[in-house]
């Protein structure tokens, strides 16, 4: 009987990036609001009335929206750019480098891939800092698919792009509710505390895997 190959599927914020996903959007909005002398109930007002471009399910409109955000803002180019460097710098957060070199030494074991919601530009911010492209393929972001976990759309898309089935599948996320999602297609997952408890978690599956 041939076994398939397994799979390890990857988050990377708050997996692979180590970054709070939550606090630092909200630290963003206050610090613009601030710099484009508004309250935040001004600057709330003011951003959805720009009507900006989604760029967490489309690719190509990155400029667009940061033109958007200016001109809605008030910013001058030089303060455009340095807010643009401040998403990418709290987007990006730092390397969980053991967590990262662990998946390296999987390949041969299985395959490790990556699937994420992103925002249009998040590929080549994350290669330029982390190359993420030496370690994981396929790498599934959310502005490229169309979709955002935990949306079923976003799985199969992953499950497309690795070739995989759901049962050869073992997804890790920081968040419960991506779990769910997965789990709700048949995919197998742990939610991501600390590195340790993580690849116990994966060598159990691998374990699994290779003796069923």
């Amino acid at each position: 009987m041939t076994r398939n190959k397994p799979w390890i599927l990857f988050d990377i914020g708050g997996v692979l990036e180590i970054v709070d996903d939550g606090p630092w959007q909200e630290e963003l909005k206050n610090r613009w609001a601030a710099r484009a002398a508004m309250t935040r109930a001004q600057y709330d007002r003011v951003i959805a009335a720009a009507d900006l471009p989604r760029i967490d399910l489309v690719q190509g409109r990155a400029e667009e929206y940061w033109d958007g955000l200016a001109q809605a803002l008030g910013f001058t180019p030089v303060q455009i750019a340095e807010a643009r460097a401040e998403l990418w710098d709290a987007y990006c957060g730092e390397a969980n480098t053991p967590l990262i070199e662990y998946a390296r030494t999987l390949r041969g074991r299985a395959g490790v891939a990556i699937l994420s919601n992103s925002a249009d530009g998040a590929r080549e911010e994350e290669e330029r800092r982390f190359g993420f492209a030496s370690v994981f393929d396929p790498i599934c972001y959310s502005h490229e698919i169309g979709a955002n976990k935990p949306d079923p759309e976003a799985y199969t898309a992953a499950l497309v792009a690795m070739g995989a089935e759901p049962a050869d599948v073992f997804f890790i996320d920081d968040r419960g509710q991506q779990l769910d999602g997965a789990a709700r297609l048949g995919i197998r997952g742990i939610v991501h505390r600390d590195n340790a408890t993580t690849i116990a978690a994966v060598e159990d599956f691998l374990t699994a895997a290779i003796g069923s």
